[in-house]
């Protein structure tokens, strides 16, 4: 199977058509951004780090029945994907308080939601991805109603599996945003990437940030750090 013209380019990867029509070949960048692209750098090393966590994690959802968009890792920054129609809106989960939920409502950073707290952002870099609720979804025409019920069902599975995976690596899931799309067929699947650039995880014996934060707040190496979670998955450094 072969690519053929660039489709999109991102903040952190390319996506390109292919000569299957229901099949996407994605591209992942050393590109590193953050507020609202404000901040930016290449890190090297970064981009196949985000696919090769990406697609072991998307591979382990799949064994346990959550539809998503993964075919398979082609190489160590790039994989094939199903194509699908994006839906505009960002699924923030969240198991602790961090990032913009202790600004906003002031709780004590690592305070524990049980039950998580499910957010609705829209995609959209010149409004700032603002924060909505499904009346705004509704009005906006961005999803039909049982369209996020479904999303919503599909995240807290998610995140129940993400939760054991993480945690026999010995690592938190603070949070973590996802994407969805609708297949050939219409139906709701995970899409875009879940990685440490989407999650926000904690170590579990010391609590430091092995995240993105580490790039956002200058707080250390953020290659080590995702080598670190790559390598406790059970990811091969030096595959090919």
């Amino acid at each position: 199977m072969k690519k053929t013209e660039l489709l999109y380019e991102g903040k952190a990867k390319k996506v390109f058509r292919t000569d299957n029509d229901d099949t996407l070949h994605v591209e992942y960048k050393d590109d590193a951004t953050a507020f609202d692209g404000k901040k930016k750098e290449m890190l090297s090393g970064k981009g196949r780090l985000n696919n090769e966590i990406s697609a072991l994690i998307f591979a382990k959802l799949h064994e346990l029945g959550i539809p998503n968009h993964f075919i398979e890792r082609i190489s160590q920054t790039e994989q094939r994907i199903r194509k699908a129609e994006m839906i505009p809106l960002e699924v923030v989960v969240r198991n602790r308080a961090a990032g913009s939920l202790v600004k906003r409502l002031g709780l004590e950073r690592g305070q524990d939601m049980t039950p998580p707290v499910i957010e609705w952002y829209l995609k959209d870099d010149n409004l700032g991805d603002p924060l909505i609720n499904e009346e705004h979804i509704r009005v906006l025409g961005a999803a039909a109603a049982d369209e996020l019920t479904e999303m919503k069902a599909l995240a807290l599975r998610c995140n129940t599996a993400l939760i054991e995976l993480f945690q026999n690596a010995g690592l938190i899931l603070v949070d973590f945003k996802l994407e969805f799309g609708r297949d050939h067929s219409g139906r709701i699947i995970l899409a875009d990437e879940i990685s440490p650039d989407t999650c926000r995880l904690w170590d579990a014996k010391t609590g430091d940030s092995l995240d993105k934060d580490l790039f956002r707040f200058d707080g250390g190496n953020l290659q080590g750090a995702y080598e670190t979670i790559f390598s406790r998955l059970g990811g091969l450094t030096n595959d090919v």
